[in-house]
C-alpha cells in the first residue's frame, strides 16, 4: 500500500557531492517524520538525519555541518544533500517515514529498500 522509492546514490570521490531524494507512495493520510538511516558492512543501522513536518531536524554528529536534509511536504519526498564526503560515509542509506495508511489510524514505520553511497578515490 505505500512505496518508499529512493534515487541518487552512486559512487563519488572524497570531498564530493550527492543528493538522495526519496518520494513515499500509496494510501497515505498523513506523514510524521521522514529521514535518511545507513547501514555500512558490520555496522547497525544509525540516523544519519530526521525532520519533522513542522520542519525540526534532528542529525548524527558525524554529519552536522556537511549534510542537509529537507522535505517538499506537497510532494511527500524526503532529500538528503551530502557534501565533503569522506569514506567513512560509505554505506547503504535507507529512507523512512513514519505515517498513516488511510484505514488505520496508527502511524507505523515504512522503509525504502536502499541505496548505495560509495566514497571512494
Amino acid at each position: 500500500q505505500v512505496q518508499l522509492v529512493e534515487s541518487g546514490g552512486g559512487l563519488v570521490q572524497p570531498g564530493g557531492s550527492l543528493r538522495l531524494s526519496c518520494a513515499a507512495s500509496g494510501s497515505i493520510v498523513s506523514i510524521n517524520a521522514m529521514g535518511w538511516y545507513r547501514q555500512a558492512p558490520g555496522k547497525e543501522r544509525e540516523l544519519v538525519a530526521a525532520m519533522a513536518t513542522r520542519g525540526s531536524t534532528n542529525y548524527a554528529d558525524s554529519v552536522k555541518g556537511r549534510f542537509t536534509i529537507s522535505r517538499d511536504n506537497a510532494k511527500n519526498t524526503v532529500y538528503l544533500q551530502m557534501n565533503s564526503l569522506k569514506p567513512e560515509d560509505t554505506a547503504v542509506y535507507y529512507c523512512n517515514a513514519n505515517l498513516v495508511v488511510l484505514g488505520t489510524w496508527v502511524p507505523y514505520d515504512y522503509w525504502g529498500q536502499g541505496t548505495q553511497v560509495t566514497v571512494s578515490s
